[in-house]
This record gives structure tokens, C-alpha cells and sequence, in this order.
């Protein structure tokens, strides 16, 4: 029998669990004053979370430690002078889609989508570059202070990514491989919601490691699985000892204790042709009532066993002895031992209209009706199993599906759409918002599409490719292609098309953004720097060639506005306005001083939510301030800003 505690709460405990919700890396174990083992906050790994710049090494504890990964955490945490620039001509739909490809470096990108959809992914699929000893398409410079970083990232001149061998023989097989994925799972696990959930495909060469650092990101006690999807049913022949025919998808959830962030997955096959009999409402199995396990007993859950009653006219069942009821049936084993049932008396009176009785040679059995089809006419759904060999999953399958579209495989190796399908059947609801920051040939996107063609869901995806470019020798450049980012807009524009063929209302479009240097002159970062030379030059503090739609979505990203929302330009006053999602953002970037008090209040009247107008577009200063002023009195729930 457990003791009373006779002390109060033990608020260090306390502090430490809600560190853990935070910064769950920032707790590990160690050893109390008892000589146990307990949770303790790693005050080396917090300074330097919170930290902007290196901080002192820690001392030695159990974690997975590599050279480069404070550096690695200071990257995540550097802040970047960098946008996203709305690319229209090679749009789908632009006005309309809600699905986003962005086109740059995925730790940059992660970065920017920090304010706009923090917390609002339901799930995130990447399948990273394998580290086999081969060159990976990224690196990142960890040898700067936060200053050095914002200053580099605000280069126009300067390439932030380049080829870099990462061979056995570099001394850092491991390291740079984990320097590169580490700071963007840390900025992806901010992206996900409470129910979001997190599926990395993976080979051998890093899979331990690998649930090691999601273990410190996410915490241990949210893993999920790790399983294993045969991909080539022969087998690799070039492989030592052990022809290889499986990778690993790895699955962590934000939240190990919500129900909602894993789903189960629909029943086909065998599963199905369980459903043999038929009512009413369709079809379904038996299943018995009785609890099986002899572990819930009168017992242990007392509250489960009780007597039913069957009529034996027409087998049905009751909690009570009314209409005919006269047969006593208790939840015992053919032998006699006494087990339970799975259904506490309350769900009997509820839902006993499923529930159906039959004599067997050892007495009348009791079962509950499991249909088929639910009431919504969604398929039954199961758990889904650690071992996938489904033949449309391979990469043969994936590789058909690219030559079906392309004519040609313009991509190596291309996860199957039908594997992608299944994934997010088991991480998004069919309203869900689905992000892959390793795209590829976008197979995530082409999933997502068919999913929504098929059930009428409205999935939104969020692609994320760098602008590599393709080799010389590679189906993709003798095809045309420059880089993988045109195969993957390429891949989205066929796919979709095929999909609008047939008889669907499926969002097939995606608005193209790229990566680039801020829209704002290196006056608006340091006006300090200014000098009195340069003063004049420096009147407009916006770059020469940037338009009015830069400056929005650089604007959408700043105050955390959905970047796939409704956008329409109004002429007020002779000025353009663009207003976001009806008045969630208006914005006026006139630059020819024309904004007055007349416009203010003109714009005042729609009542947005949030108004922004360039600084060289007042009139004069003060109307600068009297507009302020304008809105507190005709639209005061407007934050007003300008640039």
C-alpha cells in the first residue's frame, strides 16, 4: 500500500515537467541525493537554447553527443534577413490554391514559416538525404555569431549552399550528416500542432542515431514506431552480406497522450472479407463481448461484471428481464472462470441494439455487431501494422508513376504516391495542413491531391525544395530540367492536371514562393551605419527592384498571416490596396506620398484587422502620426505598422 506523502508538492518537479513542454532536450536524467535516477534540467543545453551565442561545453551526461552540435543549436536559433517572394508565372491557380511550394534551402524556409504556422501542422513527412558516404546538398556555416549570420544571410552576392563531400575520409561522417538535420527537426517540431504527428524515411546508416535525436527533440516517451516498408522485394545486389529490401519510416508525435495525432488506417484484404454477415445497416462481424483476457476479472474491474438477459426468440440482448429477457448470461470462460465484459452496463443501455446473442454447445455467447462501414459511410479502420508490403509502395511503383507523367524517369529513386497515401491516412485528417521540407519530385503533393480527388478532402500542402541543380548525366537535365525544384513543380503541374481531368473539384494548384534576400535596403537592418554620404541614397529604404506583392508576403510572414490566403487589390483613392482574406491585412505601399488623411479614413472604414503603408508614402510626417490617430477613432481594433 502506497504511503501519504505528509510534504508538499515537490515545485522543482514541477518546473522541470513544464521545462520538459518546452525545451524537452533541456531535461535529462540524473542522479538525486538518494543515489536514484530522476529528471534534472541540463542548465548547459537551456543557456544555449536560449543563448545567441556559444556558451561553455556541459559536462558529461546521457545524451547523443557529436562535434558541431551546439553549433548546430545556435543555427536553429539564429535569426535570418531573408523572404519569400511570390513567383506567379510558374503558379497553379495562384488567386485560389491554398497549397504553397517554396523554393530555397529548407533551414531558411523553416525559419520563415516559424510566425505564420507555429503550432498549426497536423503532419510532416521528409525523406532527407541518406548519408552513404556520397555527396548531400547542404551545409551550413556554424563558425558565426548571430551578427556574422544575419549580415551573411542578407548577401545577395553570396551562395548559403553548396556541394559538400561528406566521405568517410572528411573525419565527420556522422557529425555533419546530424549538423544537418538536428537544427531543422528542432524549427520543424515548433511548426507542428498538439495532435501533429512527424514520419522520416530512413536507411541504416543513420536510423539509430537519428531516433536518438528526435528522442531529445521530441522526448522519448513520443515515439511512436519505427517500420519497416519493403521498398525492393529483391533486394539490393550490391550490398555486403545482407541484400537489403526495406528502409524505415520513423513516426514521432508531438503529444504521446493525444489519441487524435495517430489515425488508424482503413481495412482491406482479408480484413474485409471478415465482414461476412449482413443488416440492415450493412455489413459486419461478430465480435464477443466477453473479455478474453483473464487479467480483468470480478476483481479487478468489478464494474464489468454483471449478468445480460437474451430473449431466445429472437436473441436479443437487454441489462434487465423485460419483453421476454428470461435468460441469465454472465461474462464467465467455457471452463468457469469468471472474466468480465468489455462494455460497462451504461454502453449496454446506450448501444445494446447491436448486440446479439447465439447458443453454442457451451452455452449462449454474446456479441456485439462491428459494421463495416460506419454510419458516415467511412471504410472500418485498424491500427496500422510495423511491416509494410504492399507491392504499390515499392520503388518500382514510384518510379512508374514518374515515367506515367514525365515519359521518362526524370527522378532516382522516388517514393511511390500510394506509399505517401498511406502515410498521411495515418498522420492528417482530411482538412489537414501536410508539410515535406525534403520534396523531391513533391510524391507528397501528388498523395495529396489524389487523396483529396478520392474522399473530397480538403488537405493543404506545403512543399519545400531546394533549387539543386540537376546533373549533367541525369534523365532530369537531358530532359530539360535545370534543377530538382523544376522536376518538383513540374511533377505537381502534370499530376494536378490529370486529376482536373476527371470529374474532381480537388485543389490542384500551389503558389510558387522563393527564397530571397530581404525586400529591405541594409538601411532598415543598421540605420545606425548610415552615412552622411549616404543619406540621400538611402531615402527609400526598400530595395530598387522589389514590388508591391514582395513587400506583402515579406509583410503575411512578419505578422503571421497564412500565406495561401484570398488576395485582392482594390483602387482607393488612385492607390493600389491589397487586402488579405477581406480585411485580416490591408496594405497600401504607395511610395509617391500620396497617403493623407482623406485615404486614412477612406481605408479606416473597411475595419481591417491590420493596416500597413510604406514610410515614403505619407504626404508628410504629420500625417504619419495623425493616422494613428484616425484609425483609433474610426477602426480602433486596427494595428497599424509601416515600413
Amino acid at each position: 500500500m502506497d504511503k501519504l506523502k505528509m510534504h508538499s508538492p515537490d515545485l522543482t518537479q514541477d518546473n522541470i515537467a513544464r521545462i520538459r513542454e518546452l525545451f524537452p532536450d533541456c531535461v535529462t536524467e540524473a542522479k538525486g541525493e538518494d543515489g536514484g535516477v530522476r529528471l534534472a534540467v541540463d542548465f548547459d543545453q537551456l543557456r544555449q537554447t536560449l543563448s545567441e551565442s556559444l556558451v561553455e561545453g556541459p559536462q558529461e551526461r546521457y545524451q547523443l553527443n557529436w562535434p558541431g552540435k551546439r553549433e548546430a543549436l545556435l543555427t536553429a536559433n539564429a535569426p535570418i534577413a531573408k523572404t519569400l517572394r511570390p513567383c506567379r508565372e510558374e503558379s497553379v491557380d495562384f488567386d485560389t490554391t491554398k497549397n504553397l511550394f517554396i523554393e530555397g534551402d529548407n533551414l531558411e524556409a523553416l525559419k520563415l514559416l516559424q510566425e505564420t504556422y507555429l503550432g498549426k501542422v497536423k503532419m510532416i513527412y521528409i525523406d532527407p538525404p541518406y548519408n552513404t558516404g556520397n555527396d548531400f546538398v547542404y551545409e551550413d556555416d556554424f563558425a558565426e555569431d548571430t551578427g556574422d549570420y544575419l549580415r551573411r544571410s542578407n548577401q545577395v552576392d553570396e551562395e548559403g549552399n553548396r556541394l559538400v563531400a561528406n566521405t568517410k575520409a572528411n573525419g565527420r561522417f556522422h557529425s555533419d550528416w546530424l549538423d544537418m538535420i538536428y537544427p531543422r527537426l528542432r524549427l520543424a517540431r515548433n511548426l507542428l500542432a498538439d495532435d501533429g504527428a512527424l514520419f522520416i524515411s530512413i536507411d541504416d546508416n543513420e536510423a539509430s542515431n537519428l531516433i536518438e535525436i528526435c528522442s531529445e527533440v521530441f522526448g522519448a516517451e513520443n515515439f511512436v514506431a519505427q517500420l519497416a516498408v519493403q521498398l525492393n522485394p529483391r533486394g539490393r545486389h550490391l550490398d555486403k552480406f545482407v541484400a537489403k529490401t526495406h528502409e524505415s519510416i520513423l513516426v514521432f508525435v508531438k503529444d504521446g497522450l493525444n489519441s487524435d495525432a495517430i489515425n488508424g488506417i482503413e481495412k482491406e484484404g482479408r480484413m474485409v472479407d471478415e465482414y461476412k454477415r449482413k443488416d440492415t445497416r450493412g455489413q459486419y462481424r461478430p465480435l464477443g463481448l466477453r473479455n478474453r483476457n483473464q487479467a480483468f476479472n470480478p476483481i479487478t474491474r468489478p464494474k464489468l461484471y454483471y449478468p445480460l438477459y437474451v430473449n431466445s426468440a429472437d436473441c436479443t440482448v437487454s441489462p434487465t428481464t423485460e419483453e421476454g429477457h428470461t435468460i441469465e448470461v454472465w461474462p464467465d470462460a467455457p471452463d468457469g472462470t469468471k472474466t468480465c465484459w468489455t462494455w460497462g452496463i451504461d454502453k449496454v443501455k446506450k448501444e445494446g441494439s447491436i448486440l446479439f446473442a447465439e447458443e453454442t454447445a457451451e452455452g449462449w455467447r454474446i456479441y456485439r455487431k462491428d459494421y463495416l462501414l460506419s454510419a458516415e459511410g467511412d471504410v472500418a479502420k485498424t491500427l496500422a501494422k510495423s511491416l509494410w508490403t504492399d507491392k504499390e509502395i515499392t520503388n518500382d511503383y514510384g518510379r512508374k508513376a514518374i515515367k506515367d507523367l514525365f515519359g521518362s524517369p526524370v527522378m532516382d529513386f522516388p517514393k511511390s504516391p500510394e506509399l505517401l497515401a498511406k502515410i498521411v491516412q495515418m498522420g492528417a485528417g482530411n482538412k489537414s495542413l501536410i508539410l515535406d521540407f525534403f520534396a523531391g519530385s513533391s510524391s507528397t503533393a501528388d498523395a495529396v491531391m489524389h487523396l483529396n480527388a478520392e474522399d473530397g478532402g480538403d488537405r493543404r500542402f506545403i512543399m519545400v525544395q531546394l533549387d539543386e541543380e540537376c546533373a549533367q548525366d541525369t534523365e532530369a537535365f537531358k530532359a530539360g530540367y535545370k534543377t530538382i525544384a523544376e522536376v518538383s513543380k513540374e511533377r505537381i503541374r502534370r499530376a494536378g492536371k490529370k486529376i482536373s481531368e476527371g470529374d474532381s473539384r480537388a485543389d490542384t494548384g500551389f503558389r510558387v514562393l522563393k527564397i530571397d534576400t530581404s525586400n529591405m535596403a541594409d538601411v532598415y537592418y543598421t540605420p545606425d551605419a548610415v552615412t552622411q554620404e549616404g543619406l540621400f541614397a538611402a531615402v527609400d529604404n526598400i530595395k530598387p527592384d522589389r514590388s508591391a506583392f514582395d513587400l506583402l508576403f515579406q509583410v503575411m510572414l512578419d505578422w503571421g498571416v497564412d500565406l495561401a490566403l484570398p488576395i485582392e487589390k482594390k483602387v482607393i483613392q488612385g492607390k493600389d490596396v491589397y487586402f488579405v482574406d477581406g480585411n485580416a491585412l490591408a496594405a497600401c505601399f504607395d511610395a509617391h506620398g500620396g497617403v493623407d488623411d482623406d485615404f486614412a479614413k477612406e481605408l479606416a472604414a473597411h475595419q481591417p484587422l491590420r493596416a500597413v503603408f510604406r514610410d515614403a508614402g505619407f504626404k508628410d510626417s504629420t500625417v504619419k502620426i495623425n493616422i494613428e490617430q484616425i484609425f483609433k477613432l474610426l477602426s480602433p481594433a486596427t494595428e497599424v505598422k509601416c515600413l
